[in-house]
């Protein structure tokens, strides 16, 4: 991304081996950073792989990643950096210098994306949903709410039951009891 000059080489602010994701995502929240950190992981400059991957910011807040050596972005990108960090790097840029990278839909993130994921760390995905527009907040926390909810069975066959109960009882006072197919 940044060789096919998507985004221009920015001004290097810091440089730090091993480095701690959330620390660095906290850093960058902090000083409402607009550039870009390109993180490598563990391992990557040993042996000599370009697993690097790039996170852009705009005003400290994520808004797209990208991993050059798969050509991969967004979400899939953020996989890349599932392990331990060896490097990151943070560079500084003007905001017109990243508005066409910003516009690639199939990079972007969810703001608190890299927090989650990356970091595992809730209170800086509170303080990144604080910072983040309002226009760029998807429902992940409906979403996982739903999710969670889905994934409990015991939960889920407890209401059927229920529903189950509630339906034979009301059938029996209307008289219906006999029209219910009891296989179910």
């Amino acid at each position: 991304m940044i060789a096919d000059g998507q985004i221009p080489e920015g001004e290097l602010c810091r440089s730090r081996t091993d480095a701690d994701v959330g620390d660095t995502l906290a850093g960058v929240l902090d000083r409402e950073l607009t550039g870009y950190v390109v993180f490598e992981p563990q391992g990557s400059i040993l042996l000599g792989d370009d697993e690097r991957a790039v996170l852009t910011f705009e005003d400290g807040v994520p808004v797209l990643a990208y991993h050059p050596a798969s050509d991969t972005g967004g979400d899939g990108a953020l996989d890349v950096l599932s392990g331990q960090l060896f490097h990151a790097a943070v560079y500084e840029l003007p905001l017109d210098a990243l508005e066409a990278a910003h516009e690639v839909v199939d990079l972007r993130v969810d703001p608190t994306a890299p927090a989650r994921r990356l970091a595992d760390d809730e209170a800086l995905v509170d303080r990144t949903r604080e910072a983040a527009p309002e226009g760029r907040l998807s429902d992940e926390r409906d979403t996982s709410a739903v999710e969670e909810f889905l994934a409990d069975a015991d939960r889920i066959e407890e209401i059927r039951s229920e529903a189950r109960a509630e339906a034979q009882a009301r059938a029996s006072e209307w008289g219906l009891h006999e029209q219910l197919d009891e296989s179910q």
